[in-house]
């Protein structure tokens, strides 16, 4: 699979008209500038040399290192843009502990992202289900709005000719809710092997979502009673997030999931990572032996720390590796081009938000 030297920036980067500024690994502007680009907030690109490079770095960001439970966890804005063969080979040279710490601190953000996202589309839900209390109808944008979700994530009640508005936005607020942090990384560290496995390394797959399109991977092995199934790839390991949000807000196997969770709403209960991984029973063949296995590892490394975790004042930077000097030189190189010649702006404009 071909992919483009960073990933889409995603929801806030274009709300906020952000533009990509490469940066060099000493953190100067890789044009040489003493500032930014432009004074309006900016995603950049980091470019980053190799393993001890990218711990360094990490160090640097204050994120790194055990995380104290007496504190609220803040978390840099840092998205990665591909998982890599390099990766792969790397991982193998890391202790266990280390491993796990890169995984897991990398994969956060993501998720975190993916989150804000979903409380991005619950506000204007919730608008639109205020504007229909005070004046009886909903605005232009907020129709658009809840139509286009609506569609997207199957909301129950509808039908094509006289929707049922009301009915329809809690039918969308009942399937669009957050997933505590802290499940989604177990999930993605059980699914993926921290990122190790041949499906994230092809194809940045890091949930296990199953496809019968003929747009993933096949397996090694498959069985004739489950039919031409295909591990599902993704452009960017962010479309791996988002693709896995989308599974439990509508898959009927995850109805279980989504009660639980709107249950702990409506008692005005933390949704909670341990809580909920007893909703996806159905996730795995395995059944309870998978979620007894999903709250181990929760457990174990302390994942449920993320479930309320904020992020930092600060634009998104996106993390991309040059696996020696020469490459990630190049990189660099490329990345200005790219800037100067209006193909960031181009990448912009034509990604997927949904």
């Amino acid at each position: 699979m071909k992919r483009p030297i960073f990933p889409p920036v995603l929801l806030c980067a274009l709300l906020c008209s952000m533009t990509l500024n490469a940066w060099s690994r000493d953190g100067t502007p890789a044009d040489g500038s003493s500032q930014p680009a432009t004074l309006a907030e900016s995603a950049d690109v980091v470019v980053l040399q190799g393993m001890p490079e990218l711990i360094s770095f990490l160090e640097s960001e204050n994120w790194w290192g055990k995380e104290s439970r007496d504190e609220q966890l803040t978390v840099p804005r840092l998205m990665i843009t591909a998982i890599t063969p390099s990766w792969q080979e790397a991982a193998k040279t890391l202790t266990v502990p280390e491993k796990k710490a890169i995984f897991y601190r990398l994969m956060c953000p993501l998720v975190m992202h993916a989150n804000s996202m979903v409380l991005d589309f619950r506000a204007a839900l919730e608008r639109g289900a205020g504007e229909l209390e005070t004046t009886g109808k909903l605005s232009a944008e907020s129709l658009s709005v809840i139509r286009r979700l609506a569609v997207r994530y199957q909301a129950a009640n509808i039908t094509a000719t006289q929707p049922e508005l009301s009915s329809m936005i809690d039918g969308l607020l009942y399937r669009m809710d957050i997933i505590p942090t802290g499940l989604a990384l177990g999930q993605a560290a059980y699914e993926s092997g921290y990122g190790t496995s041949r499906f994230a390394v092809e194809g940045n797959s890091l949930f296990g979502q199953w496809t019968y399109k003929g747009d993933g991977i096949k397996p090694g092995q498959q069985r004739k009673e489950l039919g031409n199934h295909q591990i599902k790839a993704f452009e960017w390991p962010f479309d791996s997030v988002r693709g896995y949000f989308v599974n439990l807000m509508t898959h009927p196997a995850y109805e279980d999931f989504r009660r639980l969770r709107a249950e702990l709403r409506e008692a005005g209960k933390p949704l909670d990572s341990l809580v909920l991984a007893d909703g996806l029973v159905k996730y795995s063949e395995r059944g309870q032996e998978y979620v007894d296995s999903l709250k181990g590892i929760i457990r174990v490394n302390n994942l449920d720390i993320t479930d309320h975790a904020v992020f930092r004042d600060e634009p998104i930077r996106f993390l991309v590796s040059g696996e020696t000097q020469e490459k990630a030189a190049q990189l660099e190189a490329t990345i200005r081009q790219m800037r100067k010649s209006g193909e960031l702006q181009k990448i912009i404009e034509q990604m997927r938000l949904e």
